[in-house]
């Protein structure tokens, strides 16, 4: 099975929000069938996520699976999960077959989750970033955990979610500064409220591109920010996060799978 970070970019992932086993099992094979390369397994939409219900979904399924744990649940409540059990369900995931977890910036620091707690020094810690870490203590227990899970013969993409919008130089400032506690896979997702910001990301990413040795997806949220899902795999982010059967439990922005799958093989005809 091929590692996260070798998968050919754009990576195609079927993300799977379900509540049990066999739901989760349901989903990995339609987005089997329709074309995914790999697998977002939200673990805390699980009523059950011990070592055993994980192996059973994990072992099923004939892509690399990424695990993740947003602490919330399938209706998008919160799950209530305390930091290191959070944390502790990445261990099991990988103990259970994971190619791989999403750590988020904001690990081992609950309240950087909802607001940016440090010493305003950086382009990108401007505006009140969420899940953006500079503490050097924290960083170094994040470093040492990525170690953990790549002595387990797995790897880790480590997510940022700031919530707000911010330029080129800004963003890839974030990306190699994440770069340095060596993830196998960088995620950073900002924001959009308009065009020029959605028009901002197209730079970014191609800039991204070039700045980083390390696999990097990059997209924004919000009402304008629909269209840097697809364009910015196909200038060099590495993974598409793609729905195969949209649900109350799904992230809407999100892209359907099937019509992903119809726009990279024909940009692969032209590119």
């Amino acid at each position: 099975m091929k590692v996260l970070s070798e998968l050919q970019a754009p990576a195609i992932a079927g993300v799977i929000r379900e509540k049990n086993v066999k739901a989760a099992i349901a989903e990995i094979k339609n987005c089997m069938y329709d074309g995914a390369d790999m697998i977002d397994l939200h673990m805390s939409c699980l009523e059950n996520s011990e070592t055993d219900t994980l192996k059973e979904i994990i072992q099923s399924s004939k892509l690399p699976i990424l695990a993740l744990n947003y602490n919330s649940r399938y209706d998008w409540s919160p799950a209530g999960f305390s930091e290191e059990e959070r944390v502790e369900s990445f261990l099991r995931a990988v103990d259970a077959g994971a190619a791989g977890i999403d750590m988020q910036g904001y690990t081992f620091h609950t309240p950087s989750k909802d607001g940016f707690c440090g010493e305003d020094k950086y382009s990108f810690t401007k505006g009140n970033p969420k899940e953006i870490v500079i503490d050097e203590q924290i960083i170094s227990k994040q470093c040492e955990f990525i170690e953990k899970i790549h002595s387990k013969s797995a790897e880790v993409l480590l997510s940022c979610h700031p919530g707000i919008p911010m330029n080129s130089t800004q963003v890839v400032e974030l990306a190699l500064f994440l770069e340095k506690q060596n993830p196998d896979i960088i995620k950073i997702v900002t924001a959009a409220t308009n065009e020029d910001e959605l028009v901002e990301s197209f730079k970014t990413m191609v800039a991204l591109k070039k700045e980083l040795k390390t696999p990097v997806s990059y997209h924004v949220n919000g009402k304008a920010g629909s269209l840097s899902r697809i364009i910015n795999p196909v200038l060099g982010g590495h993974i598409i996060f793609c729905v195969d059967r949209f649900s109350q439990s799904s992230t809407m922005e999100q892209l359907d799978l099937k019509t992903v799958m119809a726009v990279i093989d024909n940009m692969k005809k032209i590119l």
